[in-house]
């Protein structure tokens, strides 16, 4: 692709375009040319060859080789993407993209995310830091072979050497999205101020089966919470932003694996398909390595080496969250006195730690703020760009409250660096000591080898002296200190069960009265069934079954609700309430409510009732909550959402678990007190209404994708409501150029092919499985993967987005092994030769 101005490429580009007024004409360009380049720092040859989607080959004599290779490809794939993640994970993106995103900036300062690299790199082997830096030089050689992106150029960016560190700040800043507490604790807190401590917990239920968190409630009831009021609310605000850019924790990815006694093969099988923000280039860069002791492949996160979750020729092994809570809020009481500030903490007033940061800004001004810390951590007030002036008295104490984040990957045992050493292992038993080696990262890793399956939780999980970390906890008396961290040989684990299958998907772990805290923000449970449901029938099982189940969109939901429906004591008051709305409000919400009764559980995207299934959810969670949080514009139904599409929720809860006791049942703005049946008849009317207005009258014209939609969007167009009209109308005018869709959806957040949308906001897909992975060891070549978009991040090049298409189909690529296989499916090389 050539514009006006050079080549395009780049996620982030259609901002810089805009800002540097450059009008793209659009030219295809084929990447797939065979040559040699002499390149100073490797010892031997290495070649790269690309498959018919991009995905490169990496063929290297030895370990080091390799990693300067794969530096390479990855900033010859992905350099604006990695360059952004480095400085978002930094934050210094006002550096490359100015004033809009200093607010980012700051919030990623408070995160202190240097700190924890640092971490990182004082716990790696000597190995692991000559790796680190082999894979920088590959980059660094890529960036001066002057083949930037235009990006750089054009907004007279220049990137700097990438350094060791660079790469361990973006595991550090995917460990951090691996947890998605903190989030939820200042969306309580904004509730809490809202409401009230106990109601606001009826919004944040734990698991269906456990009752409301009312004991971690009560323990601000004696705070002042509105102490805390706009520190809270320019939290939320921030945060808004990093969901833009889908860098806040989210619940993410299904895996299993079934043994070798249950498969068609007689071999096990290992699938998985990671959940993550819906975005244009994927998040994951596909790669094959080989070496003569080593042949893997797998995806990484550009500027990361090695693979977060592949095969290696012997063991198979994919991720999913464990939704760890292993990151806290705590509120501190302040006190500045003799110019420095103090915070108490068992009756004394202790001062706080203090680190000055600057700020570079894109039009060369540099911007100045001092950072505060207590022993909890770094306090989040000061990212507000005006925090308020802090009490002082010579003469009695007057306070005024912090936020102190604090997190596990800060502690010096935290580092997932072992997980790389799963490219060697050799067997299920040999992965399974490197995984319990392996902190930081909350995941559930299910691993297999030809004739065995496991299952092994890693990361580092706090133990709280009081409490569970649920909602924000006062700091001052130290009775929810963290008194160290779980012992590793507790972690729960699995190998070969007696069920033949093994499987997890986000859900809670662990039984109720697991004695550990390891969350207490589980994902819904019905993925989770669902793979059970499948998995347990007694036929053999086959890659072409995994398949199957990863494109699968049947909702245990649907039953659920169907089966609370039916019942006598919830049937009756709501045939009472919809006979009391009228003939015309009657009888569309009759017509609603049949529907959903003889939705067969698949939200196909053609199906009508899987429409009206739909819009009554998002009715039920408008009519139940937005009288008392709305309006939506405001930062209270803006918690509430992230609260619902965070994990286990309300609404859901609401509808099929609590009884008529909730406190949102009456509706605030009316004089009558409603009641639970009340609401869902008012709820299936508005179902009715909104599809007539949106769709029209005729009723075969309904269906779920014209609701439901996947489009793939680049950063940049996520970004445009944070920018201005100018640049906003630019980036639409591109949206052809960058962006890809819409195309109609089906699932939600309970279907194994997930595509969930914001609860009670809209319809609009933001969170997909962004790659599909099946290992058959029974097959030729075991390896079938698809990508959510493409390999590279230009979108001049046609594996841009070949892979979108393969994606919506459900087909599968072979990642081959063997060397006939290979030479047919790789193009020709590109060789590096060492050179001066």
């Amino acid at each position: 692709m050539k514009l006006s101005c050079g080549p395009l490429s780049g996620s982030l580009l259609a901002v810089m375009l805009v800002l540097a007024g450059c009008t793209p004409k659009i030219k295809f360009v084929d990447q797939q040319v065979p040559f040699e380049r002499q390149i100073s720092g490797i010892d031997a040859p290495v070649n790269i060859r690309r498959d018919k989607l991009g995905i490169p080959l990496v063929e290297a004599k030895n370990d080091e080789d390799l990693h300067f290779a794969l530096g390479y490809v990855a900033a010859a794939d992905r350099l604006s993407q990695m360059v952004g993640t480095k400085l978002v994970s930094q934050g210094r993106l006002a550096e490359w993209m100015g004033e809009p995103v200093l607010d980012i900036d700051r919030y990623m300062r408070a995160m202190d995310l240097r700190r924890a690299a640092l971490v990182y790199w004082n716990a790696a082997t000597p190995e692991q830091k000559k790796l680190l830096q082999r894979y920088a030089d590959g980059v660094n050689a890529y960036i001066a072979s002057g083949n930037l992106p235009d990006s750089f150029r054009l907004t007279d960016y220049r990137p700097e050497q990438w350094e060791p560190a660079d790469s361990l700040t973006i595991v550090a800043l995917n460990t951090l999205m691996l947890s998605t507490n903190a989030p939820e604790e200042i969306a309580y807190l904004k509730l809490a101020q809202a409401l009230g401590p106990e109601k606001a917990a009826w919004l944040a239920p734990v698991y269906p089966d456990q009752p409301l968190p009312m004991d971690e409630a009560r323990k601000l009831g004696q705070v002042d919470l509105n102490a805390v009021h706009e520190t809270v609310e320019r939290l939320l605000h921030a945060q808004n932003q990093h969901d833009v850019l889908g860098l806040s924790g989210i619940a993410a990815s299904n895996n299993w694996a079934v043994h070798k006694s249950r498969t068609k093969g007689g071999a096990s099988i290992v699938a998985n398909d990671p959940h993550l923000p819906l975005s244009l280039p994927s998040v994951w860069h596909f790669v094959h390595a080989r070496t003569p002791s080593l042949d893997w492949a797998g995806v990484s996160i550009a500027g990361v080496p090695g693979p977060l979750m592949g095969y290696n020729g012997h063991v198979a092994w994919g991720a999913t969250m464990v939704m760890g809570d292993n990151q806290d809020i705590f509120l501190e009481k302040l006190w500045e006195f003799h110019g420095k500030l103090h915070y108490l903490y068992k009756g004394k007033w202790v001062p706080c730690e203090k680190r000055r940061e600057a700020f570079r800004v894109k039009d060369g001004r540099t911007e100045y703020q001092t950072y505060y810390s207590t022993r909890n951590g770094t306090l989040l007030n000061p990212l507000l760009r005006h925090p308020g002036k802090l009490v002082s008295a010579p003469t009695q104490v007057r306070t005024t409250y912090g936020l102190a984040f604090r997190h596990a990957l800060h502690d010096p045992a935290s580092s997932p660096l072992a997980l790389s050493d799963m490219v060697r292992a050799k067997s299920v038993a040999e992965a399974q000591e490197i995984l319990r080696r392996t902190r930081g990262a909350p995941l559930n890793v299910v691993f297999g080898d030809r004739d065995n399956i496991a299952w092994q939780v890693t990361g580092t999980y706090p133990i709280r002296k009081k409490g569970n970390g649920h909602f924000p906890s006062p700091a001052w008396d130290g009775d929810y200190d963290w008194e160290g961290y779980l012992d590793p040989a507790k972690h729960p684990s699995s190998q070969n069960p007696d069920a033949g299958y093994l499987g997890t998907a986000n859900e809670r772990i662990v039984a109720r009265d697991f004695p550990h805290t390891l969350s207490s923000s589980w994902f819904y449970p019905e993925r989770s069934e669902r793979i059970k449901q499948m998995l347990s029938k007694n036929e053999p099982h086959s890659s072409e079954d995994s398949m199957k189940m990863q494109l699968d969109r049947h909702s245990p939901f649907v039953g659920k609700l169907q089966e609370w429906l039916k019942q006598d004591e919830n049937r009756t008051p709501l045939e009472e309430a919809m006979a009391a709305l009228g003939k015309s409000k009657g009888a569309k919400a009759r017509e609603a409510l049949s529907a959903t009764l003889t939705l067969d559980g698949n939200l196909e995207h053609d199906s009508r009732e899987a429409a009206i299934y739909g819009v009554f959810l998002h009715s039920f969670i408008r009519r139940t909550f937005l009288d008392e949080l709305g309006p939506e514009s405001e930062e209270n139904w803006k918690a509430f959402v992230r609260l619902a599409n965070s994990s286990y929720s309300a609404p859901m809860d609401h509808l099929i678990v609590r009884g008529d006791d909730s406190p949102f049942w009456d509706d605030v703005r009316t004089p009558a007190k409603e009641t639970k049946a009340g609401i869902i008849a008012q709820s299936l009317v508005d179902t009715i209404n909104y599809l007539e207005g949106r769709i029209g009258l005729d009723r075969k014209s309904w269906n779920w994708g014209k609701l439901h939609t996947y489009h793939w969007k680049t950063e940049a167009a996520k970004m445009a409501p944070m920018l201005s009209l100018r640049q906003r109308l630019g980036i639409e005018s591109m949206d052809k150029v960058l962006n890809r869709g819409p195309f109609p959806a089906g699932g939600d957040h309970t279907t194994l092919n997930l595509s969930s949308y914001n609860l009670g906001l809209n319809f609009d897909t933001w969170l997909v499985p962004t790659m599909r992975m099946i290992v058959d060891f029974s097959r030729e070549e075991p390896m079938l993967a698809i990508n959510s978009s493409g390999q590279s991040g230009n979108p001049g090049s046609r594996n841009y987005d070949d892979s979108i298409a393969m994606f919506l189909e459900g087909r599968y690529h072979t990642l081959p092994f063997k060397q006939q296989n290979i030479d047919q499916a790789y193009g020709p090389a590109l060789t590096l030769v060492p050179g001066k």
